[in-house]
């Protein structure tokens, strides 16, 4: 077998393996070259991609996605990734790239095709999607981040940490409506093992909704609600009759799912209240509710950069209700595992000033990074803030305002810091008790005063190094906006967490593609980014 690889001189054999199939692909004639030559520009974007990026080096890795003794033989891999790639650069779907590579030059170049050779059918590409999954497409990404590396572009120096908001491939149903969407694929995933009965809680579903017509909304969720609580209990005892299922029984698996999800429905609204991990759709069951600046229904596109290139070093995709801020701990510590390297500092915002984050993050026998993260603001109060009680040098003393000491402490309710007490008489007798506590009646204690653990934080974020970091975090947000404006990265194109990551993946890696074709261009940016440490 024989692969052409378009580069600079438009020719490159690849190696042969007994699970592709024969290449269908006609070689470049000198009639092809003379026509991408007139056609294609030297500067040309696709051009310049395929210098500064090697695809064919992810060829192994795409291989092993294929078995060798089962089904057809397969498509070259390099080929469907280079599809893969236009499509997300140019916000195509799968029939448009394939439509546009059979009449676009650059698109024929880029792929390494003859003007005779044949496309891929349209299907193809959802199945190569669905081959490689989350973890080979992950794979891909930190070999081209890697290349990065090789030309000297990533840096340790710094990470820059922040997530947007992708609002989910669903349309939301109301309660009511998911409560019934619940009970009709339970009832349809029981038809094959009981007609009779199916059809009679068909027809009492019918006359629910034909009795309710008249009475409100809560009313009519909870007669539904009701019926589908009915409905679970007689195919509980139905599963249980049936057994567990067999490999490959198909119906028997359907039923289970179906009845998984009516247990969640219920269980979501168990006592009329919605819980806090609440079921959003059945067709797209890893969606959650979540708020970013207004409430919506989808999964975070969470995003780690270089400070210095501007390139994206991780990525990952949580559901809407996820901590966004404990991510970074997972972003930071995949990109050390994939390159070997060693991250220095991290900034993010708001979302990681925790104590117990914080302590895992600078921890010297763990992470062990440097933290810029601006504080939250204390709720404002008429008496003395708490940065007007001071610690002694061993930590285990707090002195007050007045000068009067307590040792009194336990950790916090949330084990973010220590929790100190002075005594009430101490408090009663003291000159400032106005200016501290109020006029109130003292109890068995006076003042209480918490000291959190990332009290180094605040007084960090008083330091030129802070600020210095924090306008550099701006890099991130516009990294961010690229995702979102120019690549649809604001709406999920698939369905479940696993394929929106590929999608977070893909659009990632044509952000970072586009970013190394334009270091790469400029010697000066090259060059200090070479000196820098």
């Amino acid at each position: 077998m024989r692969i052409v690889r378009v580069t600079t001189s438009l020719r490159c054999p690849l190696p042969t393996l007994p699970m592709l199939r024969p290449c269908a692909h006609q070689p470049c004639s000198e009639l092809d070259h003379r026509i991408f030559t007139a056609t294609v520009p030297p500067d040309h974007y696709l051009r310049r991609v395929l210098q500064a990026v090697d695809f064919d080096r992810c060829r192994p890795l795409l291989v092993a996605a294929y078995d060798p003794a089962l089904g057809r033989p397969a498509c070259e891999p390099v080929l469907l990734l280079k599809l893969e790639f236009l499509e997300y650069h140019y916000n195509l779907s799968d029939r448009q790239v394939l439509d546009q590579a059979r009449y676009s030059m650059a698109f024929r170049l880029f792929l390494g095709l003859s003007l005779d050779s044949e496309l891929p059918d349209p299907s193809l590409l959802s199945y190569f999607r669905r081959r490689l999954g989350p973890e080979r497409h992950q794979q891909v990404f930190d070999a081209v981040v890697g290349q990065a590396r090789e030309h000297g572009l990533v840096k340790d120096r710094l990470r820059l940490k922040d997530a947007t908001h992708v609002l989910a491939n669903i349309a939301i149903p109301t309660t009511r409506a998911l409560v019934a969407q619940a009970r009709d694929r339970l009832l349809a995933a029981a038809r094959p093992y009981a007609p009779e009965r199916v059809a009679a809680e068909e027809a009492q579903a019918a006359a629910v909704r034909s009795a309710t017509a008249d009475l409100s909304g809560e009313e009519r969720l909870l007669h539904r609600v009701v019926h589908l609580r009915a409905v679970v209990a007689w195919a509980d005892g139905l599963a249980a009759d049936l057994g567990p299922a067999s490999d490959g029984d198909r119906p028997r698996a359907d039923l289970a799912e179906a009845l998984r999800l009516a247990h969640r429905v219920l269980a979501d609204r168990e006592g009329g209240l919605k819980a806090p991990d609440q079921l959003v759709s059945l067709h797209d069951q890893d969606a959650r509710w979540g708020k970013h600046g207004q409430r919506f229904a989808g999964y975070w596109l969470d995003v780690a950069t270089d400070a210095d290139s501007a390139l994206i070093t991780a990525v990952n995709v949580l559901p809407a209700n996820a901590d966004e801020g404990a991510d970074a701990t997972t972003l930071i510590r995949h990109e050390e595992q994939a390159h070997g390297n060693d991250v220095q500092a991290l900034s993010l915002d708001g979302a990681g000033f925790r104590g117990s984050l914080l302590r895992e993050w600078t921890d010297p026998e763990g992470m062990n990074l440097e933290v810029i993260v601006p504080p939250r603001q204390d709720p404002a109060t008429p008496y003395f803030p708490v940065e007007r009680f001071t610690l002694n040098e061993a930590r285990d003393t707090l002195v007050c305002p007045a000068g009067q000491t307590t040792q009194a402490r336990t950790r916090s309710p949330n084990d973010t810091g220590w929790q100190y007490r002075f005594r009430s008489p101490v408090c009663a007798a003291c000159p400032l008790r106005g200016a501290c506590v109020g006029e109130a009646k003292p109890g068995r204690y006076g003042r209480t005063v918490v000291k959190n653990d990332y009290e180094a934080a605040r007084a960090k974020a008083q330091t030129p190094r802070h600020r210095e970091v924090r306008r550099q975090h701006r890099r991130v947000e516009r990294k961010l906006g690229e995702l979102v404006r120019w690549h649809r990265g604001r709406r999920a194109r698939y369905r479940g967490r696993p394929r929106v990551l590929v999608q977070g993946l893909l659009t990632a890696l044509v952000v970072n593609v586009k970013r190394v074709v334009r270091l790469l261009a400029a010697p000066r940016v090259r060059a200090a980014l070479a000196a820098s440490p």
